[in-house]
């Protein structure tokens, strides 16, 4: 995708003034749950586990393609991904509560993510289970 200055438009069909939308959507939803959080962590939790993220990419996915079969190879992506997702949430705690730094424990969580995402893509390769 790229902008067009003579049409205006980017590549793919997409005004500009939609892509500025999305973008700002899209954050509000992070925005909403940083602040939120500062009220309560719990509310802030609920509505970072809420699959928020994903449901605003399906529904972009499927205003700009109408393809209901790339939001279904999306939402399995998704579900395969989850998993090894889950890894900072077990290590990022474990350490800060080992008095770790925060920056450091998010660095090494999130290597340890990295490595699970590895694992979890060469395990369903290894089962003709393709991403």
């Amino acid at each position: 995708m790229f902008f067009n200055l003579k049409r205006g438009i980017i590549s793919g069909g997409g005004t500009l003034l939609y892509y500025i939308l999305k973008i700002f959507v899209t954050v509000m939803l992070i925005v909403l749950v940083s602040e939120l959080s500062k009220r309560s962590t719990f509310i802030g939790a609920i509505l970072a586990s809420a699959p928020l993220i994903s449901v605003v990419a399906m529904i972009w996915l499927y205003i700009e393609t109408k393809d209901t079969s790339k939001i279904n190879e999306l939402s399995n992506g998704i579900f395969w991904l989850i998993l090894p997702s889950l890894a900072l949430f077990v290590s990022l705690p474990l350490l800060l509560r080992y008095g770790l730094n925060f920056y450091i424990s998010m660095g090494i969580s999130i290597c340890i993510t990295i490595l699970c995402y590895w694992a979890i893509v060469c395990l369903l390769d290894h089962y003709g289970i393709k991403l």
